[in-house]
């Protein structure tokens, strides 16, 4: 094992050393999508965050259970248990069946988080999959007083909670935070937060079950301690999630979650992403014109660029997004591509790395200590991906040292350099990005990374019908000697014969 993580807690406001609760294993448990609508790009920097962490850990030689949730059914427009139910208003506008509509946005999340290179959870579980753990956690919470029947609706009593708000840290049940609450004459307190609703403030309610209360659905906080103690027990090590969680929804996790066990703590180490931000505000659906990713694909971008740009910042930062930047993470991660593609040409690449794992020369070991302390300190990806330039620049550590220090440093980073080699050892090809060539060992890595650039260039000038500049660019290439043939894959680049 190596040297241990350091994260910061939420919980303890603090940078902590990691000790899981078992050694050598570690169970997380991150919040899931509520499948009403596509992602869009700031939701996704989570699912970017739990990947690395997940990656990281398993790098760092832990046996990881990842647990993720699908909000299907529940989740209401605010954060409390005020305005509409997400799942039902996109089902009516859309035409179609509650449940249909969940099943098409989940299939197109994991298709974005597959393009981002995001490994898929341990477990995957979906919100009405599970209502019978609900409503036997909601029954152990009220057999332990912490909850009560008012109005046909099951309230979680905060009043009997002293430790109610920990981790938002709130003060008492101010005039701001009555405010904040939906208007509820059934609540004792505005702080009091539904579990089971039987008496719905919605006509015909499309999704309800049979519960001890009567017919009806669940609140949507009770899901998620349902469903990750299910499958981690009642305390667990990390809990991940966006920082607009932290004052209402694992709030009230913590709180029912212990109510229902008498244990504490829920979770010991509490990890949050903050916001991706668009001009002065965070990105959200609510407010429209939200990006997908999709969309930045239709604009010449890979997945993957907006991977390197979200390494590329703390996940505890607000990010600024904007094209600018994106450009930039786009010409860095293809730079990056090409040093890759030509240490596998120059190393004689053949899908499998030489030499011990682990076992580097004093130079690229240098440069791996260097990167696992920057993952190490509370996962600290752009000094990372400092320490993988610093690699690739450095002329004292050989080609095929480098590529095999560059892919251990990718196991965590999931930038996809095993995939950039590999198709050099598989003879070159076409390449739909970046202009791969079949004897690419007849360049160097420098001589390389320009023609991709320029192959790069011709390909967006043709998606702009700048015919004029994509065919200077041909002319230019092969007045140097460098013969470029378009195929249905993409453009592949070979030298004249």
């Amino acid at each position: 094992m190596n040297r241990p993580f350091i994260f910061y807690n939420t919980l303890s406001r603090r940078e902590e050393e990691f000790v899981p609760a078992e050694e050598g294993k570690v169970g997380f448990y991150g919040c899931g999508p509520t499948v009403y609508n596509y992602a869009h790009i700031g939701n996704l920097r989570a699912y970017v965050l739990h990947d690395t962490l997940a990656r990281a850990l398993r790098r760092g030689g832990y046996e990881v259970t990842q647990v993720m949730n699908i909000t299907d059914v529940g989740h209401l427009s605010g954060d409390g248990d005020e305005g509409e139910d997400k799942m039902i208003k996109s089902a009516k506008e859309r035409g179609k069946a509650v449940l249909e509509i969940a099943q098409i946005y989940t299939d197109a999340f994991f298709a974005d988080t597959d393009r981002l290179n995001i490994l898929r959870p341990s477990i995957v579980c979906k919100a009405t999959d599970h209502i019978p753990e609900m409503i036997a956690m909601i029954e152990r919470i009220e057999k332990n007083g912490f909850a009560y029947n008012a109005g046909g609706n099951i309230y979680f009593d905060t009043a009997k909670d002293p430790g109610y708000g920990k981790l938002a840290r709130l003060k008492a049940d101010t005039g701001e935070a009555r405010a904040r609450a939906a208007e509820d004459g059934n609540k004792k307190s505005a702080r009091d937060f539904a579990l089971w609703f039987t008496r719905s403030k919605f006509d015909r309610q499309a999704l309800v079950w049979d519960s001890p209360w009567g017919t009806g659905y669940p609140g949507w906080h009770i899901e998620c301690s349902a469903m990750s103690m299910k499958y981690l027990g009642d305390s667990f090590d990390i809990h991940c999630g966006g920082a607009d969680h932290i004052p209402v929804h694992h709030t009230n996790e913590i709180a029912q979650s212990e109510a229902a066990t008498g244990k504490s703590p829920y979770v010991r180490y509490w990890l949050h992403n903050e916001f991706l931000v668009m001009g002065k505000d965070k990105m959200s659906k609510s407010s429209g014109g939200f990006l997908t990713l999709q969309s930045l694909v239709d604009r010449g971008y890979h997945p993957l660029d907006y991977r390197y740009l979200l390494l590329g910042a703390h996940y505890r930062s607000q990010l600024q997004f904007s094209f600018e930047a994106l450009d930039g993470a786009k010409s860095a991660r293809r730079t990056l591509s090409a040093k890759i593609r030509a240490l596998a040409a120059r190393s004689g690449w053949n899908g499998k790395p030489e030499g011990e794992a682990g076992s580097y020369g004093e130079a690229a070991r240098a440069r791996i200590d260097e990167f696992d302390e920057a993952m190490r300190r509370d996962l600290s990806t752009p000094r990372a991906l400092a320490a993988l330039w610093g690699l690739l620049k450095d002329p004292a550590i050989e080609p095929g040292e480098a590529l095999r220090a560059a892919l251990d440093m990718d196991e965590a980073l999931g930038l996809g350099f095993l995939q950039e080699a590999n198709s050099v050892a598989a003879g070159g090809g076409a390449c739909d990005e970046t202009g791969g060539s079949p004897n690419a060992g007849s360049f160097s890595p420098e001589e390389e990374a320009e023609i991709r650039e320029l192959v790069e260039r011709r390909a967006e000038a043709k998606k702009a019908r700048d015919f004029a500049k994509a065919d200077e660019i041909r002319a230019a290439l092969r007045e140097r000697g460098i013969v470029l043939e378009d195929g249905p894959g993409g453009t592949s680049w070979r030298a004249a014969d």
